[in-house]
């Protein structure tokens, strides 16, 4: 079967610390923190009181109010990074059945959840919104951005925990390469700040507790680092067969040249302590997209803040790439906008093509105790120049599943 070249011809960010592209991406290179204290409930009593909270956020500059309440928050970013995304890529007329919409997310609607049942359990079943299931199924972010643009081809969500949007992404990038679309709008979204979240993890005792220093909580790869720090967001990607954006003119940002895509097989919640399948999914993105090892000059790794996560994904990179491991740059963009679960990954490869296309790497910020399990360079503290080529972008989540993308740079 015919291989068609993929480009990305749009990115839409939504973080805490930027509520667009630009203003992401600038407050990544500053190295920014966007973690505090929760504002938007009593945390009295939590573990954890802080998380990382895109404040300000606005749905209306992408949608009239009426639509708004009938979106959860999650539902609501997506769409607001959708139209970023395609303002910029500007994809013009389309087969409405050859261009479709694959967005992840790992949780969906939970604010909805949340408001719904306690409506049910205070007031009875007859209080309970007739918009409650639509509001809350993750595949909704999705079919709303596909309706908002008259995307007629795939459509779908991808749900797999903390890898939603990498497998988000690879599932888009094979609908174009393999002929089966021409234009896929792509990523995740996630909105879980919110109680049940908050006790759920904490109770877990996966969540950073620094609750005197919320600003340096989210610490990847640092020997002190005591848990993941709660973030929300969204990041959307336009992809576009290359040929396509070539004939009309765009602008591309940078290639999605391969993916890997593996299971551990080992744990609800932690990952394989021998990194087997961290290390297979790099191995076979960089088999996918016909790239050497020491073609690879920087991975925008999972990087959460957890103990296990950070040294084995660490462990699985030397084991990829042998003695030159110490030579590639290794950075955690959760460092400053914690982690988006099912988002991250859209966030953090729509960051990668940033990095390739503008010659920047994000920093890992908060890194001031070196762990001797974790012995690579993660790009500390501040944002290096430095024009790489080819770089990939993993993505773990919670029952063991591993994505790891290809990126390349447009000459």
């Amino acid at each position: 079967m015919e291989r068609r070249t993929v480009v990305v011809t749009g990115i839409g960010l939504v973080t805490s610390i930027g509520l667009t592209r630009q203003t992401t991406w600038e407050a990544m290179v500053a190295g920014r923190n966007g973690v505090g204290p929760i504002t938007s409930f009593p945390t009295d009593g939590y573990r954890t009181t802080f998380a990382a909270q895109a404040q300000g956020f606005d749905p209306l500059v992408a949608m009239d109010a009426k639509a708004a309440r009938k979106a959860d928050r999650f539902c609501q970013m997506a769409l607001v990074a959708a139209a970023e995304a395609t303002s910029q890529a500007q994809p013009g007329p389309v087969d409405s059945f050859r261009a479709g919409c694959i967005i992840g997310s790992g949780i969906g609607g939970m604010l909805t959840f949340e408001e719904q049942h306690a409506a049910l359990l205070q007031r009875g079943p007859s209080r309970v919104s007739p918009l409650f299931i639509p509001m809350l199924i993750s595949d909704m972010a999705s079919g709303l951005v596909s309706i908002q643009y008259g995307y007629r081809g795939p459509n779908w969500c991808t749900t797999s925990a903390c890898a939603s949007a990498g497998h988000a992404i690879a599932s888009s990038f094979d609908m174009i390469r393999h002929g089966r679309a021409d234009i896929m709008i792509t990523g995740g979204s996630e909105a879980s700040v919110c109680p049940s979240a908050l006790a759920g993890f904490g109770a877990m005792k996966a969540l950073s507790t620094r609750n005197e220093a919320p600003a340096s909580a989210s610490r990847p790869f640092d020997a002190e680092r005591d848990g993941f720090v709660l973030g929300e967001g969204a990041g959307i990607l336009v992809l576009e067969e290359a040929g396509r954006a070539r004939a009309r003119g765009a602008t591309a940002i940078c290639e999605i040249a391969g993916y890997g895509a593996t299971a551990d097989a080992f744990h609800m919640t932690q990952p394989d302590e021998e990194g087997a399948g961290m290390r297979m999914a790099m191995a076979l993105a960089l088999q996918d997209a016909a790239v050497a090892p020491e073609q690879i000059g920087y991975i925008n790794a999972h990087g959460t803040s957890t103990h296990y996560n950070d040294k084995i994904e660490t462990k699985a990179i030397r084991e990829v790439f042998g003695p030159r491991a110490g030579k590639l740059a290794v950075s955690s963009c959760k460092s400053m906008i914690g982690h988006l679960l099912g988002a991250a990954g859209a966030v953090e490869a729509a960051a990668t093509a940033l990095a390739l296309k503008e010659g920047v790497l994000p920093p890992t910020i908060n890194y001031e105790h070196p762990d001797p399990e974790c012995d690579l360079d993660y790009v500390p503290n501040q944002a290096r120049r430095a024009q790489v080529e080819v770089a990939l972008s993993n993505s773990f989540g919670f029952g063991g599943h591993n994505v790891s993308l290809c990126l390349r740079a447009l000459g």
